[in-house]
């Protein structure tokens, strides 16, 4: 027998939170536990989860990761534990009638679809989960295959960059010519659920001071990846900032210099001067990122943004910047400033 596939320790409390879903199926599988994957494969109306909302559940009550909370999660474990024993996935519906819920005092109603299947004890199967846990902490996208039928035994695959973990199947599932869905789906065609697993968006946090941590704690909460920048050392380590993923200390431009910002990446300049904040909104404002912010009142912006316009610096790039950063709930202290950044951040993120 091979020996059990190793999964590195999390490298946050973020990241682990996030691919805790994945990490619980490889130790369930090499425990040789029972257990099960509840997976949200198509969501309508207004419902308290996630679009990507997965759960991990074990006999004896213990969950992972969650699918929403209530009498739903708990009719959904019951079910999971039951495909657990069956050992075959099985697809389920579950409606939360509106009438109901106003009578309760909710705002959601509508549908919502899972998949769920049982979570193979075997040391292949745990490669492959764990294959996926490592993915997601090293931001790496990943599509999940699975066979909608087991009767010939277990089959998945990870599709994770030009790497390809598979159980059950020899050759890539998905056609060539297609390309991976952008949500969960069940396939009924081709006998496939198809899961893609999108890399965690990144929060750069330039400035380690109160603000900069605060939001940092936040953020990581929110689900972002967090990476905390300062020039000075005893402001960025990881005993001062344990909720980021990374933690650089380093002159802002020699980050800056290495840095590669993509669509998923948000930028947020908290600095302790003007002048850096500037240079870091210079140097981001036409960048790729899905959002760039700046610390500070519209009087510094003014201030600033001359002073970058007479640089070169594009209009249009500029009216992208949102200062000051965070929703208009009169935050005053650092924590609540971090709450209000971190709501705007979900705001782009979700909705924009």
């Amino acid at each position: 027998m091979s020996p059990p596939p190793q999964l590195p320790e999390a490298k946050s409390r973020l990241v682990s939170d996030r691919a805790s879903v994945w990490r619980a199926a490889y130790e369930l599988a090499l425990d040789d536990a029972v257990g099960a994957l509840a997976t949200v494969s198509r969501h309508r109306g207004s419902l308290p989860m996630a679009r990507d909302a997965k759960l991990a559940v074990a006999a004896g009550g213990r969950r992972w990761g969650t699918v929403g909370g209530g009498c739903t999660e708990a009719d959904v474990m019951e079910q999971a534990l039951r495909v657990a024993g069956s050992g075959r996935p099985e697809s389920v519906s579950h409606t939360l009638n509106a009438d109901l819920a106003g009578d309760i005092g909710l705002s959601c109603g509508g549908t919502v679809e899972l998949f769920l299947e049982p979570i193979d004890p075997t040391h292949e199967m745990a490669a492959l989960y764990a294959a996926v846990a490592d993915a997601i902490e090293r931001r790496v996208p990943a599509t999940v295959i699975t066979a909608l039928d087991w009767s010939d035994g277990p089959r998945k695959q990870a599709v994770i960059g030009d790497e390809v973990v598979s159980v059950g199947w020899d050759e890539p599932v998905w056609p060539a010519d297609l390309p991976h869905p952008r949500m969960s789906l069940v396939d009924e065609e081709r006998g496939l659920f198809v899961e893609p697993v999108e890399r965690i968006p990144r929060v750069i946090i330039f400035g380690a001071g109160h603000v900069g941590v605060e939001i940092a704690r936040v953020a990581a909460g929110a689900g972002f990846h967090v990476v905390v920048t300062d020039d000075r050392a005893d402001f960025a380590n990881p005993e001062r900032v344990p909720w980021a993923t990374e933690v650089i200390a380093d002159d802002f431009r020699a980050v800056l210099e290495r840095l590669v910002l993509d669509e998923d990446d948000y930028v947020l300049a908290t600095t302790r001067g003007h002048s850096m904040d500037a240079y870091i909104v210079e140097r981001t404002a036409g960048s790729s990122a899905r959002y760039v912010g700046m610390l500070g009142s519209q009087r510094k912006r003014s201030v600033i943004w001359q002073a970058l316009e007479q640089a070169g610096v594009p209009p249009q790039s500029l009216e992208r910047v949102r200062v000051p950063i965070g929703e208009p709930i009169g935050a005053d202290t650092p924590e609540e400033i971090a709450v209000s950044v971190v709501a705007e951040l979900i705001r782009v993120r979700r909705t924009t």
